[in-house]
């Protein structure tokens, strides 16, 4: 049964005790951030009897509706307020995409108590409750997502898949045939994750996850048409996370291949540290691409069919992956090293474009690849050869995509005249405008 809450229709002057009664989702989160999920806490009180997951209640004759998406990570606390027409097409609020409001400090900050916990997020409650008509509030849907410091691998797939639902969105993808969709590939620091629609004839066909593990099809209803989305999270494999493997992989000799020459120290990610100095002569492209293909495993055996790398599915391949979308590391490596605009919302490239970046980066030592590359961090500089390598090797050796096949980077999406962040809020205000 689908969960969500109605945004409050106003009444008696509510006690702070009632307020951390509606807010107790928010307290499962100080309490237990590990066993979070950051989709459909309950954070106010249900909907009237026959809005829980059933059909939406009919409301004025040709009125919008709305959705409220809150982001409550432990640096900040955000909501997100969308207006959609009776198509699902984005409505503008006022002269903006949505309502942002966004306030300091984070759900962190009050882990030792809950209470001004579910406090600090009153204000925010009352910036969407300004911008939602009074006669649709009590069919409003509102959900609470945790990020950044309260986030789980659970959590991470879960943003995967509506980042996916909000790219195609936005390019106008959704209620066609799966073969019009794009894929969408997100590069974080501790995970990568991959999400396209497939056909349901291949979803029949996903391998049972083994005990502990989320399934590899999700099955939406979005405007008007189901679909199937393989979504996968590869945990170590995001760019930071990866600098560790691929440092293990290759250090048999007390070096690393990846590193640029000159820098001798260690890298340091969560509790671990790893020998990263570079070798007498500098790094090499080609064996650095050797340890980072081990790195990723993709000789393990694979059972299922097709497989990525480190013997999980990749869910068939086919249509839906042929136009991918990359984000995140990706966009910013890209344009640090030089071949995209750093300023451009898209652009588009190919696998060998990081190819040849990293090869020019590999040649050089720490010294020169300071002025080669103007943009990078300092802390940065010694990974670029390593960093751009992955990136590539994770594309072509690891997901299989060609070479010479072009996909788009993206940072924003151009929608109605501006540009949108293809992030998950807009993607959950979506599922749930679209379920209810």
């Amino acid at each position: 049964m689908r969960r969500y809450s109605a945004l409050p229709n106003g009444g008696r002057q509510e006690t702070l005790a009632d307020r951390a009664h509606r807010y107790r989702g928010v307290v499962l989160v100080i309490l237990a951030p590990l066993a979070l999920v950051s989709l459909v806490l309950l954070l106010m009180p249900r909907s009237p009897a026959g809005t829980m997951g059933g059909a939406r209640r009919s409301g004025p004759a040709g009125a919008d509706r709305y959705a409220v998406i809150f982001d409550a990570g432990s640096s900040g606390s955000r909501v997100h307020v969308f207006r959609f027409d009776a198509n699902l097409d984005l409505v503008r609020i006022g002269s903006e995409i949505e309502l942002f409001v966004q306030i300091k400090p984070g759900l962190s900050h009050y882990a030792n108590d809950p209470r001004e916990a579910a406090e600090s997020l009153v204000s925010l409650l009352d910036d969407a409750k300004r911008v939602v008509p009074a006669e649709l509030r009590d069919q409003t849907p509102v959900r609470v997502g945790a990020t950044a410091g309260l986030r789980n691998l659970g959590a991470q797939k879960s943003e995967a898949i509506l980042q996916a639902v909000t790219i195609n969105y936005l390019l106008g993808n959704l209620g066609k045939t799966y073969a019009d969709t794009v894929g969408v590939v997100d590069l974080g620091g501790g995970s990568v994750q991959m999400a396209y629609a497939i056909a349901e004839k291949d979803a029949e066909k996903a391998p049972k996850p083994s005990d502990g593990e989320d399934a590899y099809v999700k099955k939406l209803f979005l405007k008007g048409t189901t679909y199937y989305l393989y979504v996968h999270s590869y945990l170590h494999y995001g760019l930071l996370a990866a600098r560790a493997e691929v440092l293990k992989a290759g250090n048999g000799n007390g070096y690393s291949n990846c590193m640029l020459e000159g820098f001798q120290g260690q890298y340091k990610y969560g509790d671990n540290s790893f020998e990263a100095s570079a070798s007498p002569s500098g790094a090499s492209y080609s064996k650095c691409k050797d340890d980072a293909v081990k790195a990723l495993k993709v000789d393990e055996a694979c059972t299922h069919m097709k497989c990525s790398f480190g013997g999980i599915w990749n869910g068939g391949g086919g249509a839906g992956q042929n136009n991918l979308f990359v984000a995140s590391f990706f966009f910013d490596r890209a344009a640090e090293a030089g071949f995209v605009n750093a300023n451009a919302p898209v652009a588009k490239v190919k696998p060998s474009d990081f190819r040849q970046a990293a090869e020019r980066a590999c040649s050089l030592s720490v010294k020169n690849a300071e002025a080669t590359f103007p943009g990078v961090q300092k802390d940065n500089i010694p990974y670029i050869c390593m960093d751009l390598v992955y990136q590539y090797t994770l594309l072509v050796h690891g997901f299989g995509v060609d070479p010479d096949h072009e996909m788009t980077l993206v940072k924003k999406v151009p929608y109605s005249g501006a540009y949108v962040e293809a992030a998950w809020p807009l993607g959950s205000a979506i599922e749930v405008a679209s379920s209810s």
